[in-house]
């Protein structure tokens, strides 16, 4: 059985990660319902919760049926990231993860995400202050190092774990890499073998299949695997990845049935979230990654990220169950 201190997750969890833009709350609950064992938000600036920004305010909706859900925030002052863990709690998660992973200019220049990795007393001055400030578990998602020349991601672990971190998730990349060429686990499995390493090692980067899930359970050792751009517009790849461990088999691909329902969910759920207007056009982006592959579908795409109702949107899902 994995855990995160108390958090039982299951014998070999597979975790939704955390992405910008992506794992709002509508989201995060078609994961849970095709599989999804641990779930995390949006990553949330330290320093727009303080000032109050709306827009990182409400990232920190969480709902009880989305446990275990953990929160992710980022920055590059320690004041700042032990008073947004202060806000974070209050709203109950079961957990507070830092980024120290994310490969954005944006982000990297202000010091926070990945650009921590080139400064690793400071990761760690920042964990410190983080799980000194709070109660709830803490965990960490980062990277292998800045670049080919600065991998660390071995000693980086075991300061974390020392620092009070209960849990690690490591894209095999370096930020130099962002997300081109392909991730080397080794790193991972390296990580996993330390003797003095006993917190949960969780394996992110290229896991887009159940065989390659499977394959990389056993060739690396880790605890549990994190998903992120495979599951965008596909959450069924968590169930395929838990049906294809058990049996060996693959499941049916989703029909144009099972496509249709998982997009009426998600739009209905960003509308009961954020209202009608905004729940329908934070969906749009969606629809060509849960239609992806189906022939002749240009025009069905098109109305579908221009339909302005509830109303509208629904009548072209009917059409689209009768035309597939």
């Amino acid at each position: 059985m994995v855990k995160i201190e108390n958090i039982q997750l299951g014998e070999f969890p597979l975790l939704l990660a955390p992405m910008e833009d992506v794992s709002d709350p509508p989201f995060r609950r078609l994961c849970k319902l095709h599989g999804a064992d641990m779930l995390y938000s949006e990553f949330i600036s330290s320093e727009g919760l303080i000032r109050d920004a709306i827009k990182s305010r409400q990232k920190l909706d969480i709902f009880d049926y989305e446990r275990p859900v953990g929160i992710q925030i980022f920055g590059g002052d320690e004041e700042a990231m032990a008073l947004s863990a202060q806000i974070v709690e209050a709203v109950r998660p079961d957990l507070v993860d830092i980024n120290f992973g994310c490969p954005v200019k944006k982000v990297v220049s202000r010091g926070a995400g990945a650009g921590v990795l080139r400064d690793i007393d400071l990761m760690i001055r920042l964990t410190k202050a983080v799980v000194k400030s709070t109660s709830l578990p803490v965990t960490i998602k980062t990277r292998l190092g800045w670049d080919n020349d600065s991998i660390n991601i071995s000693e980086v672990a075991e300061r974390l774990q020392d620092v009070g971190v209960k849990a690690i998730s490591i894209h095999a990349r370096t930020r130099v890499q962002m997300y081109k060429g392909h991730s080397d686990w080794s790193y991972i499995a390296k990580v996993k073998e330390n003797p003095r390493i006993n917190i949960p090692i969780f394996g992110n980067g290229d896991i887009d299949s159940p065989e390659k899930a499977l394959e990389y359970r056993n060739k690396y050792g880790v605890d549990g695997i994190m998903i992120g751009r495979a599951a965008i517009g596909y959450p069924w790849i968590f169930n395929e990845i838990k049906n294809f461990f058990a049996t060996g088999e693959k499941l049916p691909e989703p029909t144009v049935a099972d496509r249709v329902e998982a997009a009426k969910n998600h739009v209905t759920w960003a509308m009961e979230w954020k209202g009608e207007r905004l729940g329908i056009l934070e969906t749009r982006r969606h629809y060509a990654n849960y239609f992806k592959g189906i022939s002749n579908f240009k025009t069905h795409r098109q109305q579908l990220v221009t339909a302005n109702s509830p109303e509208e949107l629904f009548g072209i899902f009917e059409e689209i169950l009768k035309c597939y």
